[in-house]
């Protein structure tokens, strides 16, 4: 009886021991599928290239493919929402930009996510200024001409225009506006293209684009560039002055960023195998070289994502606020 007993325990030690060791197993096998990166936007632009050429390191270094699924709508909170509902087990995951992982919320009464809460914030990847354009018929051809002539008009002599209202471009032109003690008339559009063909007409006084969406206008001699919107030049584009550079636009430092997030309760192993694979990456000179490419510089490996997003988010509260857009609580 008892070296029955003795039996039983053993076996039941045994096959604890084999759960456990398989466990383990299964947490430091991932991934064993393909990975999916959700991007909430049309294959084309600035957040879909980033998610690419993202997905071609992360898959060289997770040993998995990683495939890239463009869910655009809604300024990409679609996509966002889907990572949201999706199982937190690694293989759905997001290349969430400025606007979805924090202005949306902000404006949007619609968005049922919160960013901070929410998702399991992996790490950055990389940020690219946006340039502030006037049109040729214009006259203005630098950042302190431009001041000049909005301090001598009156206000709403003059406009610029964005992407849409709550974007990153426009509220980059609300820090203009703020910066400077000038008030240029936001002009909203649905894309960039039509904002392009505005301001080369000379409909549109002045203009804020993507680094990669404005800067071939600017070397066709279609439109000129005022300045980048960070502190510091573009190391694509070095002979465009920073705004920052120009009295009155000191404090002008606002760009797209990139980051890589996934459903929230994530297994910890798993986001380190993640983490580490993407600090592997923005180490590396072929993801440096590609990204800047569309005038995006790297984020350092060891920024935390978690500290990097209440910091933005306290940015663009005081900015929504300022553009009075913010949502009614």
């Amino acid at each position: 009886m008892a070296q029955t007993f003795k039996r039983g325990v053993l076996a039941a030690v045994f096959a604890c021991s084999l759960g456990a060791l398989s466990l383990a197993h299964a947490d430091t096998s991932y991934p064993t599928k393909p990975i999916s990166i959700v991007v909430g936007y049309p294959a084309g632009g600035s957040v879909d290239l980033t998610a690419r050429v993202v997905g071609e390191q992360l898959a060289e270094r997770l040993g998995q493919s990683v495939v890239i699924e463009n869910q655009g709508g809604a300024g990409g909170t679609i996509g966002a929402q889907r990572v949201v509902r999706a199982a937190p087990d690694g293989y759905t995951l997001l290349l969430g930009s400025t606007n979805e992982m924090v202005i949306a919320g902000m404006i949007n009464e619609a968005v049922r996510y919160d960013a901070q809460s929410d998702f399991t914030h992996i790490g950055m990847i990389a940020a690219q200024p946006m340039l502030f354009t006037a049109s040729k018929d214009s006259g203005v051809t630098t950042a302190a001409e431009y001041i000049e002539r909005l301090k001598a008009g009156a206000p709403g002599d003059y406009n610029f225009g964005s992407s849409g209202i709550g974007t990153t471009l426009h509220l980059a032109g609300e820090m203009i506006n703020e910066s400077t003690g000038t008030q240029a008339q936001h002009v909203p559009y649905r894309g960039v293209a039509p904002l392009v063909t505005d301001l080369v007409s000379g409909q549109l006084n002045f203009g804020v684009l993507v680094m990669s969406s404005g800067l071939p206008h600017v070397k066709a001699g279609k439109v000129v560039a005022l300045g980048t919107t960070e502190k510091q030049r573009s190391p694509v584009a070095p002979e465009i002055p920073a705004l920052a550079e120009t009295p009155g636009f000191e404090d002008v430092d606002i760009n797209v960023w990139f980051g890589l997030y996934g459903p929230k309760d994530m297994p910890q192993e798993v986001v380190a195998k993640i983490r580490g694979a993407l600090a592997d990456a923005l180490r590396s000179d072929v993801l440096r070289e590609k990204l800047a490419a569309s005038g995006a510089s790297l984020y350092a490996p060891d920024v935390d994502p978690v500290q990097f997003y209440k910091t933005e988010s306290e940015k663009y509260r005081g900015l929504v606020e300022l553009a009075g857009i913010a949502r009614a609580k």
